[in-house]
C-alpha cells in the first residue's frame, strides 16, 4: 500500500467515515493489520531507494567531474603525463606557530619529499557553532600558499573526523549538546552540520587544486572509517558534499589493511590506501589483492608514536624506520610520514584513548612523536638517515630537482630562573567569568546554554552550591575526568582515578564516588558556606567506538547527605582571552614570601613578569617540582603539565615571547615548586623512553 493511500484511509476514519459504516470494527482491524505489515516494508524500500540514489548521484558527479591532474595507469600514479611517486610528510599547521611554517616546509623538501599532508580540525575552525575562524594559526590558505611557493604538492584531509590524537578526533564538542547525537553517521543533524561546515571550508581551499593552478593533488574522505562503522550512506553523502563544492582531484580513504578486509567500503572512483608502521610488505601485498592494478600508497607510516600521561616516551630507532621505508619504496609504493613534524598540542586540544571499558588515557601536551623533526623543529638523526634512503630507493623523477638549503638552526636559550611570587586563589577569580550559569541541576560542559547553545568546549568547570551546616558526605554519580572538592576556601579532597600500575585512569573509579567532608571550622561570621566541585576535562577520546559518550564535567546526580541540592551556580573555565586578560590585570595579586607554601590556598594562579632585552629565542619550561596544571604565556594557553610525566618540559616558541615585558602565569592545582621557582632550559626533556 502506498504511503499516501494509507494517509487517505486514516483521514477517512478521523472524519467520521468509519462510524457511518455498519462494520466499523472489521474495517479498523483490516487497516491496522495493513499498516503493521506494509509500513516497515515501505520505509525499508524508501531507505534502499535513498541509498541507491546517493550512490547513483555520486557516480554521476564523478563521471561529470573534469579530468583531475593526479591520475593512475595500472600501479603507477601519473602527474603531468609522467610516472609519479608521492613522497610526503605530515605537518599540521595548527600545531606549529605560523612564523615557523616556512622553516618546517623547507626542511621537508630538503629531505627529498615532494608533498606535505595536513589534517583540518573542525573543532578549531568552528569552535563555536556557526562561527568560522580562518586567521592566524588557522589560516590554512596561507599554509597552502607557503607550500606552493616552495614547489611542494599538498594532500588535504578535511575529515570531518581526523583522529590525530586531537580532542574528539577534531569534531566540535558542541555536536554533543544533542543528547541523541550519532557522530560519524548519516544521522541527519550530524550530516547537516558537516555540510554547513564543508560549505564554508571547502570554497576557501578548492581553488588551490593542482588542476586549477594550485598545489593540492589529493583529498581524503573521512579517516580510518573501516575501523569505526558501516554506514555507507554517510560516506556517499560526504563524497557528494565534497564533489558539490568543486573538488575534482583524486580522492582517497585510509585505514589499516585488516580494517579494510574486515569492513570493506567500496566508493566509486576513490583509492584505498593503508596506515602502518610494521608488516609493510605483507600489508602492501594484501592491498594489491584487495585493489588490483591500482597504485600502492601508505598514507600513514608511523616513524614514532605519541605519549599518554604516566607512560614512558615512545621512540622507534632510525634503523627500524629506515628498513621499513626501504621495503615500502622497493615495492613501488608512495608514502606519507605521519608525522614528519609533530609539533605541540597547545592549549587544551590534546585527545585521549580508551583501554576497553576500563581505562582512560589522556594524551600529553607534546606531540613530538619521535618524528623526523623534533617538537621544536630540529633535524634529528632519523631525518638524516631517511634522506639517504630516499636518495637511494625513491625514483629520481619524484625527488626535488634542486634541494633547498637548510635554514639556519633556530636558537634555543635557557633564560634565568624566575620566582613565581605573585599569587591569587582560584576562588577569587570566579567574578571574572562572564558566562556564569544558574541551574537547578548539575550539567555537563556540553549541556550548558552558552556559546550559541553549544556548551563549553574544554578546560575546567566549577559547580557551586550552598552547603548545609553539619554536612558530612558528598556523593557524585559520575564525573569526567578529574575533580577537586572545596568547602569555603579549603581543599577537602581530590578525586584522581589514575592507576600508576596500569598507567591509566580507572573509569570505574570515576563513578559512584563518596567523599567524607572533613574541614576545619569556618569563620563564625560566614553565614553561607559554599561547596565547590572543580572538574578538569583532560581531553576527549579521539579514536574508537565511544565518541558519542565524550561529555565532560559531572554527568549524573550530586547528593549531600543523601539529598539533592536544588540550586547550582556553574562557572565554565575555558580560559578564553577575556577571562585570562582580566585575571592577569584586574585580580588582586598577593606578593608571597618565598617560604610561604603552607598558607597558599590551592588551586591557585602564580604570576611573574619578566623582561627580554633582545630578540627572543625558543626555550623550554622545566616543570619539575610543580604538581599539575596549566601554563599561560602573554595571555595564550601554552599547555598542561603533570608531575607523573613522561614529559617534564613545555616547549615555548620564540614567537610567543616579545622584546620587553612578558607575563607567565601558572594555574597550579596541587603544589608549587620549592620557593615558587620556574626554571628554563635549552633542551627538551620528554622523559624515560619506552
Amino acid at each position: 500500500m502506498g504511503f499516501k493511500r494509507m494517509v487517505s484511509k486514516m483521514s477517512y476514519f478521523f472524519q467520521g467515515g468509519i462510524f457511518r459504516s455498519r462494520r466499523p470494527v472489521l474495517y479498523f482491524l483490516v487497516l491496522i493489520t495493513a499498516i503493521v505489515i506494509f509500513l516497515p516494508y515501505f520505509f525499508k524500500q524508501r531507505h534502499n531507494k535513498l541509498h541507491s540514489k546517493l550512490v547513483q548521484d555520486s557516480r554521476k558527479m564523478i563521471a561529470k567531474k573534469p579530468s583531475r591532474a593526479l591520475k593512475f595507469s595500472g600501479s603507477n600514479f601519473i602527474l603531468n603525463g609522467k610516472p609519479f611517486t608521492i613522497l610526503s610528510g605530515s605537518i599540521h599547521y595548527f600545531r606549529v606557530p605560523v612564523a615557523y611554517w616556512s622553516d618546517r616546509l623547507v626542511k621537508l623538501k630538503a629531505m627529498g619529499l615532494n608533498t606535505v599532508e595536513t589534517y583540518v580540525p573542525w573543532n578549531l575552525h568552528e569552535e563555536i557553532k556557526g562561527t568560522m575562524k580562518v586567521e592566524g594559526n588557522l589560516d590554512i590558505v596561507s599554509f597552502i600558499k607557503e607550500a606552493h611557493k616552495l614547489g611542494l604538492y599538498v594532500i588535504i584531509r578535511p575529515g570531518p573526523y581526523i583522529c590525530a590524537e586531537w580532542d574528539l578526533g577534531g569534531l566540535p564538542s558542541w555536536l554533543l549538546h544533542d543528547s541523541n547525537q550519532k557522530l560519524r553517521s548519516s544521522y541527519p543533524p550530524f550530516l547537516n552540520a558537516v555540510e554547513k561546515y564543508f560549505n564554508k571550508l571547502l570554497p576557501l581551499i578548492v581553488p588551490f587544486e593542482y588542476s586549477k593552478g594550485g598545489p593540492i593533488i589529493a583529498w581524503q574522505i573521512e579517516n580510518e572509517y573501516s575501523f569505526y562503522g558501516k554506514d555507507m550512506e554517510y560516506l556517499q553523502k560526504l563524497c557528494q558534499i565534497m564533489l558539490k563544492n568543486g573538488i575534482k582531484e583524486l580522492m582517497i580513504t585510509s585505514d589499516s589493511i585488516q580494517a579494510f578486509k574486515n569492513n570493506p567500503h567500496n566508493l566509486t572512483g576513490v583509492l584505498k590506501t593503508i596506515n602502518l608502521n610494521s608488516n609493510e610488505v605483507t600489508s602492501l601485498e594484501e592491498l594489491k589483492k584487495l585493489q588490483p592494478n591500482k597504485p600502492l600508497m601508505v598514507t600513514e607510516f608511523w616513524p614514532g608514536w605519541f605519549d599518554h600521561w604516566g607512560e614512558h616516551h615512545h621512540i622507534m630507532s632510525h634503523d627500524q624506520v629506515a628498513n621499513r621505508v626501504t621495503n615500502i619504496l622497493k615495492m613501488g609504493a608512495s608514502i606519507n610520514f605521519y608525522m614528519f613534524h609533530g609539533g605541540t598540542n597547545f592549549g587544551f586540544m590534546n585527545g585521549a584513548n580508551l583501554q576497553g571499558d576500563e581505562g582512560y588515557l589522556p594524551t600529553i601536551t607534546s606531540y613530538d612523536y619521535d618524528a623526523l623533526l623534533s617538537e621544536a623543529g630540529d633535524i634529528t638523526p632519523k631525518y638524516k638517515v631517511l634522506k639517504e634512503v630516499l636518495k637511494t630507493y625513491a625514483p629520481n623523477s619524484s625527488l626535488p630537482e634542486v634541494y633547498p638549503t637548510l635554514p639556519v638552526p633556530i636558537k634555543k636559550k635557557a633564560y634565568d630562573p624566575l620566582h613565581m611570587n605573585e599569587y591569587v586563589p582560584l576562588i577569587d577569580t570566579y567574578k571574572f567569568v562572564d558566562q556564569t550559569v544558574k541551574s537547578k541541576t548539575v550539567l555537563p560542559m556540553e549541556g550548558l546554554l552558552i556559546n550559541n547553545n553549544g556548551g563549553q568546549p574544554y578546560g575546567f568547570i566549577v559547580y557551586r552550591t550552598k552547603l548545609p551546616k553539619g554536612s558530612k558526605v558528598l556523593e557524585i554519580e559520575k564525573y569526567r575526568d578529574r575533580a577537586q572538592v572545596m568547602v569555603g576556601s579549603q581543599l577537602v579532597g581530590t578525586l584522581d582515578a589514575f592507576d600508576m600500575n596500569k598507567k591509566y585512569m580507572a573509569i570505574e573509579k570515576m563513578s559512584h564516588v563518596k567523599l567524607e567532608l572533613k574541614y576545619k571550622p569556618l569563620d563564625k561570621n560566614e553565614e553561607t558556606i559554599y561547596l565547590d566541585i572543580i572538574v578538569e576535562n583532560m581531553g576527549r577520546n579521539n579514536f574508537g567506538n565511544h565518541l558519542n559518550d565524550q561529555r565532560k564535567g559531572i554527568l549524573g546526580e550530586v547528593l549531600i547527605d543523601g539529598k539533592k541540592p536544588e540550586s547550582w551556580t556553574i562557572f565554565p573555565l575555558s580560559f578564553h582571552s577575556l577571562f585570562v586578560r582580566r585575571v592577569f590585570h584586574e585580580a588582586k595579586w598577593q606578593t608571597m614570601p618565598l617560604s610561604a607554601d603552607q598558607s597558599i590556598l590551592y588551586p591557585a594562579f602564580f604570576k611573574v613578569v619578566f623582561n627580554i632585552d633582545s630578540q627572543p629565542h625558543d626555550t623550554f619550561l622545566l616543570m619539575e617540582g610543580w604538581g599539575k596544571g596549566v601554563v599561560f604565556v602573554n595571555g595564550r594557553i601554552l599547555g598542561r603539565y603533570w608531575k607523573i610525566g613522561p614529559q617534564k618540559t613545555l616547549y615555548l616558541p620564540s614567537p610567543w615571547l616579545t622584546v620587553g615585558e612578558n607575563i607567565i602565569v601558572i594555574f597550579e592545582l596541587e603544589t608549587r615548586s620549592k620557593d615558587g621557582l620556574l626554571t628554563f632550559t635549552s633542551k627538551p626533556n620528554l622523559g624515560k623512553t619506552a
